[in-house]
């Protein structure tokens, strides 16, 4: 086992955090190694079926169920697809304790880029209340930061990737520095107008989203070209991705060390410095293990890969983390409840279609639980995200009657999916398997983690309260369906390695660094003490900006 100190810092994740983090060290003049477990995808290059119909993918983009019953178990509820399964963890080759504990959904990325290859791209600011209600409401956690605080870091996030969206001067819901919004479409107009003039207060808006709709040709990216196809891959660089926008920046310093098919074991500690030294990994290829040292570690492997890394630095024999002085590492998981569907069919307007398919659509902030509301029965709220579409007829009939009734399109239809809010529950947790490993080596993951009432209330409550608004709208035919909620599904798992103040109940500080280790910082979905309603990809995003600049004046002195 080899060991080096050619890098100033290491970067352990190649997604929306550790492509940040690799761009902002590189840039400040650190030399970085960035490892990733997945294979390697170049920006352009690997995205094979790029701008192809699904007659030019194999099974015409159809999953075949034998092989998604194999290798994509987990991946497969509407994610993974043979024009995109690339990009995605093989379940088979890399398992957890999915029969254990708990049921959990963990969703991988399988390739350098991570989730910013797959991900949906609403980029939203949280807002101020998400950083007060833990501790206005007595929820364990009280966050160590507040919105001023990270709201500089937004809007140099947000100017850099490209964030396109309306302005609506929402305090629960604060406008980001945007380029300009993808229209609605004539049959979301319409609903605007109806459902705010029945429900006061309530709002229906433009997608805030990662995808440009102006180019950036000092990043050679192109805008957006409608074609729906970003999971892909996007040869444009139309929206944020690591490969697209990170990734060559950190590149253009020339400090950039990049090493896929790198598996991190554990970092390193040096337990009487109390700090860490580098980190252990295997090569997924030839199955080596090495060390690597530097002065400065960023761990950005998403928030289950992280915990799963932080859990296992542990002294021989010993089954506490060097890391977990608190005795919280792995606690506080959650994640967004969202399997709620709300739709119903517009009448009219059957002279129209939507001309190009935008990869957003429209969405219908929270309205609960704001201003001091009370009644309603559960902590939090929820918000929707939504489209509305006309679909060309099916086929009826035989010969020339059945093909030019297929030219036809069928009538207006909307529908929209409800994300809520999960509470940080301490029991809520991860942890490694006693005795199974995986392939390198590695303790398996476990997951008990679980919805509770309140979740379940919140949910119920966005069910009925959509029903209600299609119908006062006048949409006909409105339906909904309920499925089931399993922690994990929504992608947005957060918590684990939380922040805090007191260094006896939380992991990080309010820099996102480790309170045992000064050296160690956590910048994804690990680091967070409480899960708001919206997509959290842009607050990691900012919070990783804000973190390199604390970790590089540290180590300056």
């Amino acid at each position: 086992m080899a060991a080096t100190n050619r890098f100033d810092a290491i970067v352990i994740g190649s997604g929306v955090s550790g492509g940040f983090a690799a761009k902002e060290l590189t840039e400040k003049g650190l030399r970085v190694l960035m490892l990733d477990r997945g294979r390697m995808v170049e920006h352009g290059e690997d995205y094979p079926y790029d701008g192809k119909p699904a007659y030019e993918v194999p099974a015409h983009n159809i999953m075949p169920k034998p092989l998604q019953e194999r290798d994509y178990f987990i991946a497969k509820r509407g994610y993974v697809q043979p024009s995109n399964m690339g990009f995605y963890n093989n379940d088979r080759m890399n398992p957890y304790a999915f029969d254990e504990g708990s049921k959990f959904y963990w969703i991988r990325p399988g390739a350098v880029g991570g989730k910013s290859l797959i991900w949906g791209r609403w980029s939203f600011r949280w807002a101020p209340e998400d950083f007060e209600a833990n501790k206005r409401e007595g929820v364990d956690g009280a966050w160590p930061i507040g919105y001023d605080d990270i709201a500089p870091w937004y809007a140099k996030v947000e100017d850099y990737i490209g964030v396109s969206g309306s302005r609506e001067n929402l305090p629960y819901l604060p406008d980001s520095n945007f380029q300009p919004p993808m229209p609605m479409n004539v049959a979301e107009k319409w609903l605007k107008e109806r459902l705010e003039s029945k429900f006061p207060g309530r709002k229906l808006i433009n997608t805030r989203l990662s995808n440009m709709t102006e180019d950036k040709p000092d990043q050679g990216r192109t805008k957006c070209q409608f074609r729906n196809q970003c999971g892909n891959g996007c040869s444009f660089g139309a929206y944020f991705s690591t490969q697209a926008v990170t990734l060559p920046a950190a590149r253009a310093t020339g400090k950039l060390t990049l090493q896929s098919d790198a598996v991190v074991t554990n970092i390193e500690y040096d337990a009487a410095k109390k700090r860490v030294t580098g980190v252990r990994y295997v090569d997924a290829k030839t199955g080596q293990a090495q060390v690597v040292n530097a002065d400065l570690v960023f761990l950005c492997a998403s928030a289950m890969g992280s915990n799963q890394i932080l859990l296992n630095s542990r002294a021989p024999g010993s089954e506490r983390s060097h890391f977990d002085s608190s005795g919280t590492l792995g606690r506080y998981v959650m994640d967004h409840i969202f399997r709620v569907g709300i739709d119903g069919e517009i009448p009219g307007m059957t002279d129209f279609i939507e001309y190009g398919r935008r990869p957003g659509g429209v969405y219908i902030p929270r309205f609960r639980n704001i201003g001091g509301e009370e009644g309603v029965g559960f902590k939090r709220g929820y918000g929707y995200q939504g489209s509305a579409w006309r679909q060309p007829a099916g086929p009826v009939g035989f010969g020339a009657e059945m093909k030019h009734g297929m030219r036809r399109y069928g009538p207006w239809r909307f529908s929209m999916g409800a994300f809520g809010e999960c509470l940080p529950y301490k029991d809520n947790r991860v942890s490694l398997h006693p005795s199974k490993v995986d392939r390198f080596g590695v303790p398996l993951m476990r997951f008990d983690v679980t919805f509770r009432e309140n979740e379940l209330k919140l949910i119920a409550d966005a069910k009925v309260q959509g029903e209600a608004m299609l119908r006062a709208a006048g949409l006909q035919n409105v339906r909904s369906n309920e499925g089931e909620h399993v922690p994990g599904d929504a992608i947005h798992e957060m918590g684990g390695a939380r922040m805090g103040s007191d260094p006896r109940n939380s992991v990080l500080n309010g820099f996102s660094q480790a309170h045992d280790a000064p050296n160690l910082y956590v910048t994804d979905g690990a680091q967070m003490a409480s899960a708001s309603c919206v997509n959290p990809s842009l607050t990691f995003m900012a919070l990783t900006m804000r973190a390199a600049d604390h970790a590089v004046k540290q180590l300056r002195g």
